[in-house]
């Protein structure tokens, strides 16, 4: 480029996803997308004694459980939620689920 000529601006979306594709964290990223879509992947009722944290490097969502008693009935429900936290095929799915006390 001359110096007369001049670039385009880039948006802030654009810079974004360079800087995390560089950084290996583009798949992370849309990894972690089913934080802010819990209450819809997981349904009101789970959505109100529930609230997911984090997501680890391994793929497990932490997930914190307002009483043992949910905890317990959550675990068992795990491939269900599992498969309903995984329907997005562009999204690279959670590994696992872990429930602990709020």
């Amino acid at each position: 480029m001359s110096a007369g000529e001049r670039r385009k601006p880039a948006s802030v979306g654009e810079v974004l996803a360079a800087v995390l594709a560089r950084a290996g964290l583009t798949e992370r990223v849309a990894q972690a997308g089913v934080i802010p879509a819990w209450p819809s992947l997981v349904g009101a009722q789970i959505a109100e004694v529930t609230d997911p944290v984090r997501l680890q490097g391994d793929g497990t969502l932490v997930v914190r459980v307002r009483s043992h008693a949910w905890m317990q009935e959550l675990s068992l429900m795990e491939r269900e939620l599992l498969k309903a936290l995984n329907g997005d095929p562009a999204r690279p799915p959670v590994a696992r689920l872990r429930w602990v006390a709020w």
